[in-house]
């Protein structure tokens, strides 16, 4: 397995300069040697999410972005705002790489049993720089993926199904007894649905167009509430109501739905109050905001009482409360799973050099449902 592996190979960079200019471009990195409990991984697929889309162009205004270099290496270069670039200050001259998981096959073990055991398996990762040819990663990093997997299978089951399965534990762990999801029809929203009609939790998916409240129905889901339909607010308030939801996760974040959210919960609620209280229920309702769809301010009207809370979530954060064992356990049920509820779907596959092409770049920053792309480092080679 390790005599076509090469000594260099190309990895995606993002780099902010100091003057106020972003650079994506493809650089060639040593390929390295892998430690004892490492693996060394050729990726051959990788989600672009939009968890990544930060770290990928940072502040800049990407609507003025501009491509050179050639077909085979790409450079893009797009302004950064200067208002923006304190908040860049961190990152501010270091080529910085790209995303968050993937999946390939592993090529070079370092000398452990465990990691010897996986030469020539396919495993999906979670760590990081996965824009890239070769991978170097830590076996604890690694799930081992069915043989009849392909990587393209395999690439996105960390981030969207442990988000999915994450929503449900902290909707446990807090004692709410349903959920509310915005952005529903996006592919994490399709798994978190499956998870829910399997494991029998209610849930309320909110979409913005009738053909995914169908697509929705197709698939379990009892509760689909569009944004769009002139009695939104009615419903949504009817569906909290009949699933006893006061926990809700929202990706979009800015604009008024979480503010509205709430307020269908309080009035959910109100319908049969045990006694009157100036304050409102003194049941507790919180709104997790976990994306950034909608960058604009989040906007809310105070009439949901003062039994309430909002605050962000992020998966990382999640992992690292509930501790290694736990987090085992929901990797395996992905694994178990993968073709079904946790099955992703995508709209593109493209390389590397692709991935940087202006059209391309203009597709996958809408976030829009249904388009999803998956990078292969290494298509072409």
């Amino acid at each position: 397995m390790t005599n076509s592996i090469p000594s260099v190979a190309l990895q995606l960079q993002s780099l902010i300069r100091n003057e106020g200019e972003l650079v994506i471009s493809l650089a060639e990195v040593e390929v390295p040697e892998p430690e004892a409990d490492e693996v060394l991984v050729r990726v051959e697929g990788t989600p672009i999410n939009p968890s990544d889309l930060g770290l990928l162009f940072g502040a800049a205004d990407m609507s003025a972005a501009v491509m050179s270099g050639s077909g085979e290496r790409p450079v893009i270069t797009a302004p950064v705002p200067e208002k923006a670039m304190k908040a860049m200050a961190g990152r501010l001259d270091q080529p910085m790489p790209v995303g968050n998981e993937g999946a390939g096959v592993v090529v070079k073990a370092g000398r452990s049993a465990a990691a010897q055991s996986l030469i020539g398996k396919k495993v999906a990762m979670l760590g990081g720089a996965m824009y890239a040819q070769y991978r170097c990663i830590s076996i604890d990093r690694c799930l081992k993926l069915p043989d009849d997997t392909s990587a393209a299978e395999g690439a996105s089951c960390f981030v969207n199904p442990i988000t999915a399965l994450g929503m449900v534990e902290t909707m446990h762990s807090e004692g709410h007894k349903g959920l509310v999801h915005a952005a529903a029809a996006s592919n994490l929203g399709l798994m978190l649905n499956r998870i829910c009609v399997t494991d029998g939790i209610p849930l309320v998916n909110i979409v913005r167009k009738q053909e995914q409240v169908d697509l929705l129905k197709s698939q379990g889901a009892k509760f689909v509430c569009n944004t769009e339909s002139p009695d939104f607010l009615a419903k949504l308030t009817d569906a909290i109501a009949a699933n006893h939801a006061t926990l809700a996760f929202d990706p979009i974040g800015g604009g008024r739905l979480a503010g509205q959210i709430l307020t269908g919960m309080e009035a959910a609620l109100n319908r049969n109050p045990m006694e009157y209280s100036r304050y409102g229920s003194t049941t507790h309702k919180q709104i997790y905001i976990y994306g950034m769809l909608d960058t604009s301010k989040t906007e809310f009207v105070r009439n949901f009482g003062f039994s309430w809370g909002m605050g962000g979530w992020l998966l990382f954060n999640f992992l690292e409360k509930i501790g290694p064992a736990a987090e085992e356990k929901l990797r395996q049920r992905v694994a178990s799973e993968l073709k079904t509820i946790f099955a992703s779907h995508y709209s593109h596959e493209v390389s590397l050099a692709e991935t940087l092409q202006v059209d391309a770049i203009k597709a996958y920053t809408k976030k829009s449902t249904g388009a999803k792309y998956l990078i292969n480092p290494n298509k072409g080679f």
